[in-house]
C-alpha cells in the first residue's frame, strides 16, 4: 500500500518511465486519501438484495436462480453464486459473475456492473489469466467511475497497476494511475489543498462565530434560570399561602364539627326528655283510670307527632350543617388541584430549558476537551481538567527525537516567505502523520526548523522500536521529496535525525497558554546526536542501540566526540531486520 504523505502537488503532467509512475502513483493515493476526507463524494451506495438474506448454500442459491422470475433477482443470485465458488471452482465463479454483469448492464445498474466485472477477474486472478484479468479490471473501472464509486476505483487502479508492473510495462501502468488521478481531479472541481485548507480556516472563523453566539445563548439562558427562580420563589410564597388558607379552613371545618356535636348532644336531650315524656305519659295511664280511653289515646298521639315534627326538623339541620361542610372541602380541593397543576407546567418548562442547556454546554465541553487532546497527552489533559494543574512525572526510560534540516538558513534566503512557510510546513504535516501512524509517540513542540517529539513517557519499561522507525520514515519521506524538488530544480531540505534513550521529566508549564514540555540530559544528549549526524541519517546512542539492536541493522560509528560529554558511541540505523 501507498504511504499517504502530503507532498507538493505534481506540476508536470508529462512524466514516463519508472520515476513517473512512482511520483504519479504515490500522488494519486494521496489525492484520493485527502478527496475522500475532506470533500464529500456523490453517494452511490449499492444496496444487494442478497445481503438481506441470511447465509445459504450454493445448491439452495442455484435452486432459487432456476426458479428466478425477474432479471433484478436472477442478477443478485448470480453474483451470489461466484462468491460462493470463488473460494471452490474459479472457473464456475468467472461465469455466474459474467452473467451477473450482463445482467446489471441490461438494467443500467452500473454499480453491480462494476462490483461484477471486479468479481470475474478475481477468479481469472485465481487461474493465474493475466490478460482476462486486466480485461475485466478495465470494465470494472469503468463502470464504477459511472457509478462514482471511489473505493471500487482505488482498489481496482491499485490491482491493474501492479499487473502491469509485474508484465515489466511501467508505461502502461503510469497511463492507468494517471486516468484515475485525472477522475479525481475532475471530481474535486480543480481545488488545491491549500484552497481545501482555506476553506477549512473559514469553516474553523465560522464555528468560532457560533461558538460566540452559543455562550451568548448560554447567558441568555442564564438569565432565564434566574426568573425561573424567581418565580420557584413566588411559588413557594403562594404555597405558604395555600398552607394557611388550609389550616383557616381546618379551624372553621373543627368549628362546624363542634356546633354538630352540640346539634347531636341536643337531639341526644331531645330524645331523652321523649322517653320522660313516655314514661309520664305511660305512669298517668295507669294513675287516671277514670278518664276515658278515647281522650288519653288521643293525647298520647297529639304527644307522638308532636315528637316526630321535633325529630324530622333536628335531621334536616343535621343534613343542612354536612352540605356546608362537604362543599368548603371540595373548594379546597380543586384549588390545591389548580395549584398543583400550575406548579407541573411551570416545572415541566424549567425542566425542557435546562435540558437544552445542559446539551449546550456538554457540547462545548466535548470541542475544548478533544482541542486540549490535541495539545498534550490524554492523561495529562483530564489531570488539567480536574485539579487545574498537572503534576509533573519523571520517566525513567523515554526517547527522544530530534530533527534539523542542513543548510536552512540559506534555502531560507532563496525562498520567500510563504514557499518556505510552505515547505516547513508540509514536512511537519508529513512527520506529524507518521508518528500518527506508531504507538506511544508524543510530539512535543517544533522550534524553528526542529522537530522534537518522544516516547516512553510511561511508567514502565519501553523497547523504542516505533519511534526508531518512525524516523527511517522520515528520512525516506525527505529522500522522496528531494528527488521531485531536484527533478523541478527547486532547492530542498536535508535532515539530521539523532535519537537517545534516558530518564526525563515532563509537565505542563504556563498560566494562559498552557504548554506540555520535556526536560533532562537525556534531552541535551538527543540534540547532540543529531548535531553530530549527517544529513540523510539516522543517528542514534550507545544506550538505544543496546535496545534495538536485534530490530534493526545498525552501522557503528566508534567513538565520536560530544560537546561538553566527551567521546561517545554512535550508530547509523541502516534499515528494519526482516
Amino acid at each position: 500500500m501507498c504511504r499517504r504523505f502530503i507532498v507538493p502537488l505534481p506540476s508536470d503532467g508529462g512524466l514516463s518511465g519508472p520515476a513517473g509512475f512512482i511520483t504519479t502513483y504515490s500522488y494519486f493515493c494521496q489525492m484520493t486519501h485527502q478527496f475522500l476526507r475532506m470533500r464529500t463524494l456523490p453517494a452511490c451506495l449499492l444496496v444487494f438484495f442478497a445481503l438481506s438474506l441470511p447465509a445459504q448454500t450454493v445448491q439452495e442459491l442455484e435452486a432459487q436462480l432456476k426458479n428466478a422470475g425477474s432479471a433484478k433477482e436472477k442478477m443478485s443470485l448470480n453474483y451470489q453464486l461466484a462468491e460462493e465458488w470463488l473460494k471452490k471452482d474459479a472457473n464456475k465463479s468467472i461465469a455466474y459473475a459474467k452473467a451477473a454483469h450482463q445482467l446489471a448492464i441490461e438494467q443500467n445498474n452500473d454499480g453491480m456492473a462494476s462490483e461484477s466485472a471486479y468479481l470475474a477477474s478475481r477468479g481469472y486472478d485465481r487461474t493465474r489469466d493475466d490478460r482476462n484479468e486486466d480485461v475485466w479490471l478495465n470494465s470494472a473501472v469503468k463502470y464504477a467511475m459511472e457509478a462514482k464509486d471511489a473505493d471500487l476505483i482505488i482498489k481496482t487502479v491499485d490491482q491493474r497497476s501492479r499487473l502491469a508492473v509485474k508484465q515489466r510495462n511501467e508505461r502502461k501502468a503510469f497511463q492507468i494511475v494517471q486516468e484515475a488521478f485525472d477522475y479525481f481531479s475532475k471530481k474535486s472541481s480543480g481545488q488545491s489543498l491549500s484552497q481545501m485548507q482555506a476553506q477549512y480556516e473559514v469553516q474553523k472563523a465560522q464555528l468560532e462565530r457560533d461558538k460566540q453566539q452559543l455562550l451568548s445563548e448560554k447567558q441568555r439562558l442564564e438569565k432565564d434560570i434566574s426568573g425561573l427562580a424567581d418565580e420557584r420563589d413566588n411559588l413557594k410564597q403562594d404555597k405558604t399561602l395555600l398552607t394557611e388558607r388550609q389550616k383557616t379552613l381546618e379551624q372553621e371545618k373543627q368549628v362546624v364539627e363542634e356546633e354538630i356535636f352540640k346539634k347531636e348532644e341536643e337531639i341526644q336531650q331531645v330524645s331523652a326528655s321523649r322517653a320522660r315524656a313516655l314514661y309520664i305519659a305511660e305512669h298517668r295511664k295507669r294513675m287516671i283510670d277514670s278518664l276515658e280511653t278515647k281522650q288519653v289515646m288521643d293525647s298520647l298521639t297529639i304527644s307522638q307527632q308532636e315528637m316526630a315534627i321535633q325529630n324530622a326538623e333536628l335531621e334536616k339541620e343535621q343534613g343542612r350543617y354536612l352540605t356546608y361542610l362537604l362543599g368548603i372541602v371540595s373548594v379546597f380541593v380543586l384549588i390545591f388541584a389548580f395549584l398543583m397543576y400550575l406548579r407541573f407546567l411551570a416545572k415541566k418548562k424549567s425542566s425542557k430549558l435546562l435540558e437544552k442547556q445542559n446539551k449546550i454546554i456538554e457540547q462545548e465541553r466535548q470541542r475544548s476537551d478533544e482541542l486540549l487532546y490535541n495539545i498534550m497527552p490524554v492523561e495529562v489533559a483530564k489531570e488539567l481538567k480536574e485539579k487545574g494543574s498537572a503534576t509533573a512525572q519523571q520517566f525513567p526510560e523515554a526517547t527522544i527525537l530530534f530533527t534539523d534540516f542542513k543548510n536552512f538558513t540559506t534555502i531560507a534566503e532563496r525562498l520567500s516567505p510563504e514557499a518556505l512557510v510552505k515547505e516547513l510546513n508540509n514536512c511537519f504535516r508529513a512527520f506529524d502523520h507518521i508518528i500518527s501512524q506508531h504507538t506511544g509517540i508524543e510530539k512535543i513542540k517544533t522550534i524553528g526548523d526542529a522537530y522534537l517529539c518522544a516516547s516512553g513517557l510511561v511508567k514502565h519499561k519501553t523497547i523504542p522500536k516505533e519511534i526508531v522507525q518512525a524516523a527511517l520514515e522520515m528520512q525516506e519521506f525527505l529522500e522522496d521529496h528531494k528527488q521531485e524538488k531536484i527533478r523541478l530544480g527547486l532547492p530542498y531540505f536535508e535532515a539530521r535525525i539523532g535519537l537517545h534513550t534516558g530518564p526525563v521529566v515532563a509537565g505542563v508549564v504556563g498560566f494562559k497558554k498552557f504548554a506540555y514540555d520535556i526536560w533532562g540530559d537525556t534531552v541535551n544528549i538527543a540534540a547532540r546526536m543529531e548535531e553530530q549526524c549527517e544529513p540523510g541519517q539516522v543517528n542514534i546512542s550507545e544506550t538505544t542501540y543496546g535496545l534495538v539492536k536485534y530490530n534493526f541493522e545498525c552501522q557503528p560509528r566508534g567513538r565520536v566526540p560530544v560537546k561538553n560529554k566527551g567521546m561517545m558511541e554512535m550508530y547509523y540505523v541502516k534499515k528494519a531486520v526482516r
